[in-house]
C-alpha cells in the first residue's frame, strides 16, 4: 500500500488532530509541473520559428536551463507550498507537544493534583491502560506525520531538481517545529516502555506501531521505535559532554539530550539556579544553536526507565554527583547570605 493511502486511512481515525495536507500539496506541485511544461513548449516553438543562429542558440540555452526544473524561487510553489507546509508543521508539532505534556503531567501527578486531573479528564481511576494507549497513539501520530513531511519535501526537490526541501527542513529544525526533535517524543517512548513493562512483558503491536524498546548495543544506550515498513526511529542516549549514558536527563529545545549537570555546566549556570536562568546567548554544545536552554524539558520518564535498566551505574553516578551538588548548593546559599547581610 502506498504511503499516501496508508496515511489517509490512519488520519481518518484521528479526526480531531491536525494533519499534513498531502493531497493539497501534491496538487500545488502538479500545477507547477504543468506550468513548467507549458513554458518549455513555448520556448521550443520560439526556437523553431526563428532562423537567426544567435537567437536559436540563446533559445536553446534558455530552454535547457528551464527544462532542468523551476527557478530557484518558483512563484507557483514558493508562494503557497512552503507557507502552507510551515503552518501545518507548526500546528501539528504544537498539538503534539501540548497533548504529550498533559498526558505526562497526569501520569506523574500525585496526591490531590492527580485526582483533580483525573476528574478534569473524566477518566476512571484505573486509567493506566488508557494512558498507555494514548501515549502509543501520540508516538505513532508524531512519526507518521514526520514521514509525510519528509516525503512531500523529497517530492518537491525531485520536481524542482533542487535542495530547497532539505533547506526548508533545516529551517524548521532551527524554528523548533520539527516534530522528531520534540523532547516530548522521547518522553512518550520512555513512558510507553515503563507502562508496558509494569503491566506485562507481552508485546502488543498494531499495524502501524510495532514496538518501543531500550537498547544497549555495544554499550551505547538508545531508544528505538519501530513503525510500519521496517522504519525505525533511534534516539541516542549518550551525553555528548561526558560521553556516558545520560544521567538525570534534560532535552534542550533543539532536541539534543544531555545530563542535567552537564547541561548546566555548558550553560554556565549552577544546578540550584537551573537552566531557565541561562543566557539567551548560551549555545547547545552539539549543534551550536543559541537560546535553547529556556525551553529545556526534564525527562522524568526517561530518568525512571534508565534508573531501572542500569541501576548500578545510576547508584555510582548518584554518589559521584552528590558532592558536587552539595558544593554548588552551599555556594549558592552563602552568596545569598552575603547579598542579604551586605558583607
Amino acid at each position: 500500500m502506498k504511503f499516501c493511502k496508508k496515511y489517509q486511512e490512519y488520519m481518518q481515525g484521528q479526526e480531531e488532530l491536525p494533519r499534513v495536507g498531502l493531497k493539497r500539496l501534491k496538487k500545488i506541485l502538479k500545477r507547477c509541473q504543468a506550468e513548467l511544461r507549458s513554458r518549455n513548449d513555448g520556448l521550443r516553438r520560439q526556437e523553431q520559428s526563428t532562423q537567426v543562429g544567435d537567437e536559436a542558440a540563446e533559445g536553446a540555452e534558455l530552454r535547457g536551463s528551464c527544462s532542468s526544473g523551476c527557478p530557484n524561487h518558483c512563484p507557483v510553489c514558493d508562494g503557497t507550498f512552503f507557507p502552507a507546509l510551515l503552518d501545518e508543521m507548526s500546528t501539528i508539532t504544537g498539538c503534539f507537544n501540548e497533548r504529550a505534556r498533559r498526558l505526562l503531567e497526569l501520569h506523574l501527578a500525585s496526591g490531590v493534583q492527580k485526582y483533580f486531573n483525573l476528574l478534569k479528564r473524566r477518566m476512571h481511576l484505573s486509567h493506566h491502560g488508557n494512558l498507555m494507549q494514548e501515549g502509543k497513539d501520540l508516538v505513532t501520530y508524531a512519526i507518521i506525520n514526520s514521514i509525510a513531511m519528509r516525503k512531500i519535501l523529497k517530492k518537491y526537490d525531485k520536481i524542482h531538481y533542487s535542495k530547497q526541501g532539505q533547506e526548508f527542513k533545516s529551517r524548521a529544525q532551527v524554528m523548533h517545529i520539527e516534530i522528531l526533535q520534540s523532547p516530548w517524543l522521547c518522553e512518550l517512548m520512555a513512558f510507553y516502555i515503563n507502562q508496558r513493562e509494569c503491566k506485562s512483558k507481552k508485546k502488543t503491536g498494531t499495524e502501524l506501531f510495532e514496538d518501543c524498546y531500550l537498547s544497549f548495543d555495544a554499550g551505547k544506550p538508545s531508544l528505538f521505535c519501530g513503525l510500519f515498513d521496517s522504519l525505525k526511529l533511534e534516539i541516542d542516549l549518550t551525553c555528548s559532554i561526558c560521553l556516558d549514558t545520560v544521567f538525570d536527563p534534560v532535552s534542550l529545545s533543539c532536541g539534543h539530550i544531555f545530563c542535567h549537570m552537564c547541561s548546566c555546566s555548558a550553560a554556565s549556570v549552577s544546578i540550584v539556579d537551573g537552566l531557565k536562568t541561562a543566557s539567551s546567548k548560551a549555545k547547545c554544545p552539539l549543534c551550536r544553536q543559541a537560546g535553547v536552554y529556556d525551553g529545556a524539558v526534564h525527562l522524568e520518564e526517561l530518568n525512571i526507565l534508565l534508573k531501572r535498566s542500569c541501576s548500578e551505574y545510576w547508584e555510582e553516578r548518584t554518589q559521584s554527583e552528590r558532592a558536587e551538588r552539595v558544593r554548588q548548593a552551599k555556594e549558592h546559599w552563602e552568596s545569598l547570605c552575603r547579598a542579604f547581610t551586605g558583607i
